[in-house]
C-alpha cells in the first residue's frame, strides 16, 4: 500500500492562510502483478471531527484503513479549525476532491464514485461539501461536478444551527456573524441535487443532541434525497469504530452491541449505488 501526504495549498498554488493545515492523507492499494486487471476502486474521503477547533486521530486512519479493507482507496483530510473560520475548511475538502479526481487514474480509483465520510463537526463540512459544492466559495477551486461528492456518510453529525445542537461547533466555524450560522444550518441546506445520505446517530448522544440528525433526515425526505438512518439506542458521542482500535482495551465504552456494525452498514449503503471495485483485463 502507498501511503504519502499532500500539502493541498502546496500542490494546487492557492495562498495558505496563516496557521492553515490543509494536509490530504493518502491510503492507496496496490494491484498485485500477478491479478493482471486494471483496477478502479471507490474512494472515500474522511472528515474527523473536532469541534472545529481540531481533527481527531480517533476519527482518522483507522477508519479510512477499514475501508481499504473493503477495496476502497482512502483519504484523511486534516483541514483547518479555528482561529480560522468559514470557508476554509470547506474550501480544503474542494481541494481533496480536486486532487482525488484529477489523479483517479494513477491511484486506481473510480473518479465517478468517490464519496465522503465525516464525524460529529466532520460530518457538519462533509455535509457542506454535498450541499455548497457550486457555492461562490469553492468556485475557484474546481467545476461543481469535480467538488461534489457521490455519496456522504455522516456520523452523529453536527447539524442544525438552532437549538439542541452543538454550539462550539458553529462558534468556531462562524463566530458571531449569525446569518452565516444560519445559512449553515445543515437542513436549510438539503437540496434534490445532493448526494444519497448515510446517517447514523445515538438516542443518548451526550455531546451532541441525536435531534439535529433526525431533523435533518426529515428535510432529506422533504427534497426527496435517497437516504438510509440508524438511531442506535445507546453510545457516548465520538464512537468511532467503537472498540479498541480507537481507545485503551480496558476503557472502550460501552454501547449498543451492534453499533460496531456500523461500517459494513455504510458500506452496504455505497454497494447499492455502485462503489464497487471495476475490473478490466490486460
Amino acid at each position: 500500500m502507498k501511503v504519502y501526504n499532500v500539502d493541498l495549498y502546496e500542490h494546487f498554488g492557492f495562498p495558505k492562510p496563516k496557521t492553515a493545515e490543509g494536509i490530504l492523507e493518502c491510503y492507496l492499494p496496490e494491484t498485485p502483478p500477478e491479478m493482471k486487471t486494471r483496477r478502479q476502486r471507490p474512494a472515500m474521503l474522511v472528515l474527523p471531527g473536532g469541534g472545529y477547533f481540531f481533527t481527531s486521530g480517533r476519527e482518522a486512519e483507522v477508519i479510512a484503513l477499514r475501508f481499504v479493507a473493503k477495496g476502497y482507496a482512502g483519504f484523511v483530510l486534516r483541514y483547518s479549525c479555528s482561529p480560522l473560520r468559514f470557508p476554509t475548511a470547506l474550501r480544503e475538502a474542494a481541494m481533496a476532491m480536486r486532487y482525488i479526481r484529477e489523479n483517479a487514474d494513477q491511484m486506481e480509483v473510480r473518479a465517478d464514485k468517490v464519496a465522503a465520510l465525516g464525524f460529529s463537526a466532520g460530518g457538519h463540512l462533509c455535509g457542506t461539501l454535498g450541499t455548497l459544492f457550486d457555492a461562490p466559495e469553492v468556485a475557484d477551486i474546481a467545476l461543481a461536478e469535480v467538488v461534489r461528492p457521490d455519496g456522504l456518510c455522516l456520523c452523529y453529525p453536527v447539524t442544525v444551527a438552532r437549538g439542541k445542537t452543538h454550539e462550539g461547533s458553529f462558534q468556531f466555524l462562524c463566530g458571531k456573524d449569525e446569518e452565516l450560522r444560519d445559512r449553515l444550518s445543515m437542513d436549510a441546506l438539503v437540496r434534490p441535487d445532493m448526494p444519497p445520505v448515510f446517517l447514523w446517530h445515538t438516542r443518548d448522544d451526550n455531546g451532541v443532541p441525536v435531534k439535529g440528525t433526525l431533523q435533518l433526515a426529515l428535510a432529506l425526505e422533504d427534497a426527496e434525497v435517497d437516504f438510509a438512518l440508524h438511531i442506535f439506542r445507546h453510545g457516548q458521542h465520538g464512537l468511532s469504530a467503537a472498540d479498541a482500535t480507537v481507545y485503551r482495551a480496558f476503557e472502550v465504552p460501552e454501547s449498543s452491541e451492534d453499533l460496531a456494525s456500523w461500517p459494513e452498514m455504510a458500506l452496504n449503503f455505497f454497494a447499492e449505488k455502485g462503489f464497487v471495485i471495476q475490473d478490466e483485463a490486460i
